[in-house]
């Protein structure tokens, strides 16, 4: 299924209902969305792009961002989005390893990008070239597309290596679309979708469902996150919806706590992207109320893995509710999920091991790595690389990516724990816990700790509280105390940066 006959669809259906925003302006009506969508389907297809083509859309945040997407789909094409935070270097290694035909830009990006893409035609967002493309005769109907066709070419942000291109076909995102209803939240005609995060990978991702229901789509005047903006954008434009990762969701919470603001106009906040401790969500829930969905996805399975919805996050009268909250929920409804043992075996309830799954929206492999495919995809089952367990009643609860565990003395210490222990200190405001070597036990564990503005930690009050709260061999052997953790574009904390910083230590 095209998505695009889902854009047609509305627009057909609410021609004049409003569509795309910035902050609080109105550029387009559904109409006109469809009618620019179609616009630049006609002109790709006239220069021969279409079916089994790639694009790529380099450029940040803004409501152009949704024509392009849903004009590149109307031609049958696949779209290849690159977070705009990229260096030019970066961005050009992705386009040409995903061959893309054509790429949009903006301004503030093509210069840097136009020297290293050996004359790959780039189109600016704000140029007459684009304008013209948005004033073409339009396509009558989008190309259709079979479900095992390449939709969505996603570069995962490659911590580890090259990035590698996630092939998500239209079956994929349907799947997370249609989940979406069910497992995560409902949407509605009168809401609008905030893009706050890069529409180049979650936020993004999010469009499809709000695109079917005829929603509003806001993107900020800032192009980004910006707490104050947010919150003003909640109360004049709301109800809202929008897509945060946990540090935006802290950010957020401790605007409103400053400003005695309780979210007023943000309906659901759905987060993801990495921990979200027990005490930035309970704090989030005591000053916003319940507005808070979590899921658990990746890259390679797009927001579909599993979900705890608003209720289990709100709750606080069940005999487990403190254990839930702090899992990512139960399986989505498209998908079967495991914990399997190094062999695949699936473990007992309640031990830990790697969450497997398999389903619809699991990706169809690796763009042109049959190798890294067949190592992440084995018989069905996609291996997240996260660690984790299940109880009794189907939730999942998070440990580590595999990769962080750290093993100190033969005992695996999963770093999250101690996380969660250290953050507890009231005057704690982010911490980040990894092993480093050590000749006698292998590993030892060192956290680095950010403490909030004039707050007073010692390493003996936390050494205090992890002897009070988890085993002795756990405990951190040091703690470094650092302005702010090194992070990447996504707002994931980098423990590799903090690795090689440690190496750089001088030896005692």
């Amino acid at each position: 299924m095209n998505p695009a006959e889902w854009l047609k669809r509305t627009a057909t259906r609410s021609p004049d209902r409003p569509a795309l925003y910035s902050g609080e302006a109105l550029l387009s009506t559904y109409a006109g969305f469809d009618r620019a969508a179609a616009s630049i389907g006609a002109t790709l297809t006239a220069c021969g792009i279409g079916a089994g083509h790639r694009v790529a859309v380099f450029m940040y945040n803004r409501p152009d961002f949704l024509d392009v997407l849903y004009g590149i789909w109307y031609a049958g094409a696949a779209a290849v989005p690159i977070n705009a935070k990229l260096h030019p270097k970066e961005a050009a290694w992705i386009i040409d390893d995903a061959g893309a035909d054509l790429v949009f830009s903006d301004d503030a990006l093509v210069k840097g990008l136009s020297e290293l893409l050996n004359g790959r035609e780039i189109i600016s967002v704000n140029g007459a070239a684009f304008a013209e493309m948005k004033q073409a005769d339009p396509m009558p109907a989008p190309v259709g597309l079979n479900e095992s066709d390449l939709l969505w070419l996603f570069y995962t942000s490659g911590t580890t290596g090259k990035p590698k291109g996630v092939a998500l076909t239209c079956g994929n995102i349907a799947a997370m679309t249609f989940t979406y209803f069910t497992d995560v939240d409902d949407v509605f005609a009168e809401d609008a979708i905030l893009y706050a995060a890069p529409m180049s990978h979650g936020a993004g991702l999010y469009n499809f469902m709000h695109v079917m229901r005829g929603m509003r789509h806001l993107v900020p005047e800032s192009g980004g996150f910006d707490a104050a903006e947010i919150l003003t954008l909640g109360k004049r434009m709301g109800p809202i919806s929008m897509f945060a990762a946990p540090t935006m969701v802290r950010r957020l919470v401790d605007k409103a706590k400053a400003c005695s603001e309780t979210g007023e106009g943000l309906r659901t906040i759905v987060y993801a992207g990495g921990p979200m401790y027990e005490a930035d969500i309970l704090d989030a829930t005591e000053v916003m109320g319940a507005r808070f969905v979590q899921i658990y996805g990746q890259g390679e399975c797009p927001m579909g893995i599993t979900a705890l919805p608003r209720g289990d996050v709100i709750d606080r009268a069940h005999p487990r509710w403190r254990e839930r909250l702090n899992s990512v929920g139960t399986a989505q409804s498209a998908v079967r999920v495991r914990i399997v043992d190094q062999d695949g075996v699936e473990l007992p309830r309640g031990e830990i091991g790697e969450i497997v799954v398999k389903g619809a929206t699991v990706m169809s492999g690796y763009w042109q790595n049959p190798e890294a495919t067949q190592k992440a995809i084995r018989n069905g089952w996609l291996w997240t690389g996260d660690m984790g367990r299940m109880d009794d009643d189907g939730y999942v609860t998070l440990q580590d990516r595999s990769k962080d565990m750290i093993i100190s003395g033969g005992s695996n210490i999963y770093p999250r724990e101690v996380e969660e222990v250290l953050l507890s200190h009231p005057n704690v405001h982010e911490v980040a816990v990894i092993g480093t070597p050590h000749p006698e036990w292998g590993e030892e564990v060192i956290a680095f700790v950010v403490s909030l503005p004039d707050g007073d930690v010692s390493p003996a009050e936390l050494d205090a509280l992890c002897l009070d709260r988890i085993a002795r061999f756990k405990r951190p052997k040091a703690y470094r105390f650092i302005d702010a953790l090194p992070k990447n574009n996504y707002g994931k904390v980098l423990k590799t940066e903090l690795r090689d910083r440690m190496k750089k230590e001088p030896t005692t």
